[in-house]
């Protein structure tokens, strides 16, 4: 397997020091492209929660103005990821995402989830079908970054290590997955987005739909109510990342970084934008479905 310039690089950086950096490097070197794509199914994971998908449909963020939200959140992430957390405009990204957060009544424990899915989703993604998988030292990295990020949120408990993150989203996901309408709607419009990106805009979109459930566990497929793909489908999704991985693995190493904001599925700013003004500006009190609304696992099992 080749090896790359970034990757010896990150060989000689501690993850308990230089995890932003490593973190970067990943970002934006060695695997742009498929922790873009774990990072998008991972949004998928948070609507199958409840109380997480019922809130983003009352907003309508990700039913009314899918594609501007889906761009915010990128580009928020990013600029903390470019800037770090102690230069301007990380802070200034930390306070934007945290002043859109506080307008909703969102739990602690929906928070860490959330978090989770940030640590936990690269890593499975990358064994299954990137080009390599993460070492030790790249895994240690990006939990120590999402750990620092979680502090900076004023996310209470965070998980030390990444085999605690990896049994709290599995635990979590095991209790509070469950089925409600409004979140599949969330969902939907998600994946209608999926559709109108590069390359999969090249196909049906029916085929594209298919072709991203095919990448779905039941567990999640489950959650939404989704019809489960065929032992066909899932081998001809999956094998077909990995013979991409076969290809990304012969490449020269990137010389330059791929960057979110550079990314034409990217469309909601043509004419550039500036990280204070982006996301949500609601008004009024935080907000937060009825617990009566949310549908818990016992509900779903008796029904």
């Amino acid at each position: 397997m080749r090896r790359s310039p970034w990757q010896e690089r990150i060989e000689q950086l501690d993850p308990h020091v230089d995890f932003t950096e490593i973190t970067r490097l990943d970002a934006h070197y060695e695997f742009p492209w498929d922790i873009q794509q774990a990072l998008s199914f991972a949004l998928f994971r948070t609507f199958a929660v409840p109380s997480i998908g019922i809130l983003l449909y009352e907003t309508g963020e990700f039913t009314e103005r899918v594609q501007k939200r889906y761009d915010d959140t990128g580009l928020i992430l990013e600029e903390v990821l470019c800037a770090g957390f102690g230069a301007a405009g990380g802070r200034a990204a930390i306070r934007r995402m945290n002043g859109m957060h506080r307008s909703y009544d969102i739990s602690n424990d929906d928070f860490r989830y959330v978090l989770a899915t940030f640590v936990v989703c690269p890593v499975r993604w990358l064994a299954q079908y990137g080009w390599r998988e993460l070492s030790r030292s790249e895994i240690d990295a990006a939990t120590n970054y999402y750990r620092e990020l979680g502090k900076h949120m004023g996310i209470r408990d965070i998980p030390e290590t990444y085999e605690e993150f990896e049994t709290l989203l599995d635990d979590y996901e095991v209790a509070h997955f469950a089925y409600d309408e409004r979140a599949r709607k969330v969902a939907d419009s998600t994946l209608d987005l999926l559709a109108t990106f590069m390359p999969f805009r090249l196909l049906p979109a029916a085929i594209v739909r298919r072709v991203a459930l095919a990448l779905m566990d039941d567990r999640l497929l489950d959650a939404f109510e989704y019809r489960r793909p065929s032992a066909a489908e899932r081998f001809l999704a999956g094998n077909g990342l990995r013979l991409r991985a076969l290809v990304v693995r012969m490449l020269p190493p990137r010389k330059s970084p791929r960057l979110v904001a550079d990314d034409p599925n990217i469309r909601s700013y043509p004419g550039g934008y500036r990280v204070e003004e982006l996301g949500t500006f609601p008004s009024g009190c935080p907000v937060r479905p009825h617990e009566s609304q949310i549908p818990t696992r016992d509900a779903v099992n008796s029904s």
